[in-house]
């Protein structure tokens, strides 16, 4: 390894200096790649330095001004072929993180149904089938009813004609929701939250709000009115 080559080459790089040229080998790979990725790690390691924009303003006015301007000169080259390849292959590295970050961030930012207005999700399991819980004469016009069906909790509520049913669970750290029946509202008996009961935040004493509850897909049929969600638990 030329070690006093490599000390001088890191140095330069950090403190921000054109690195000095000089003969690396193989060995020398690990140690350039670390002072790289150091360098390039720095806040405002990507703008551009005084000198370039000193001289991109000169060419600028010369331009304005009809003047003969010479193409900007080439850097130096300071790598010899091991370290062009080093250079290639950090920069395919880099790319192919920044790729890979993008492909993550795409599927992990995936909603896994769809949303409503503000935000709020409706739970579509991948395995459901409709499960009855009330029946219509149960849940007549301003009604609400809990439901357990084992996979899920909730609440079922008819305003106007309409149902709509959401989660039982506080959407902060699970807590199980109690109806507030006189309020109609969700209260979360861990941490002085409510829900309103179409799902919608209406309070919290939390540093951050919870989401919304989720919603579930509810339908009324031949006298019953039921959720879709997961099968019941095997008995």
């Amino acid at each position: 390894m030329s070690a006093r080559g490599v000390r001088r080459f890191v140095a330069d790089l950090l403190a921000g200096r054109r690195p000095r040229s000089f003969r690396a080998d193989d060995t020398d790979v690990g140690p350039l790649r670390a002072a790289i990725t150091l360098r390039a790690a720095r806040p405002g390691s990507t703008a551009p330095g005084d000198e370039f924009v000193t001289d991109l303003h000169r060419r600028l006015a010369a331009a304005q001004t009809d003047q003969d301007v010479q193409p900007l000169p080439l850097p130096r080259p300071v790598v010899d072929g091991t370290r062009r390849r080093l250079v290639a292959a950090t920069s395919i590295a880099a790319a192919a993180a920044a790729v890979g970050a993008v492909a993550d961030h795409a599927l992990t930012s995936r909603s896994p149904a769809p949303s409503r207005p503000g935000g709020q999700q409706t739970l579509l399991p991948n395995t459901g089938e409709w499960r009855t819980v009330s029946t219509s004469a149960d849940l007549a016009e301003g009604g609400v009813r809990g439901f357990d069906l084992g996979t899920v909790v909730g609440f079922v509520a008819r305003t106007g004609g309409a149902l709509r049913a959401v989660s039982g669970v506080c959407t902060h750290l699970g807590c199980r929701l109690a109806l507030n029946a006189p309020a109609r509202r969700l209260d979360c008996p861990c941490h002085t939250t409510s829900f309103a009961l179409n799902g919608e935040l209406l309070r919290y004493q939390l540093a951050v709000p919870p989401p919304a509850l989720p919603q579930l897909e509810v339908r009324e049929t031949q006298g019953v009115v039921q959720v879709y969600a997961p099968p019941g638990p095997v008995v």
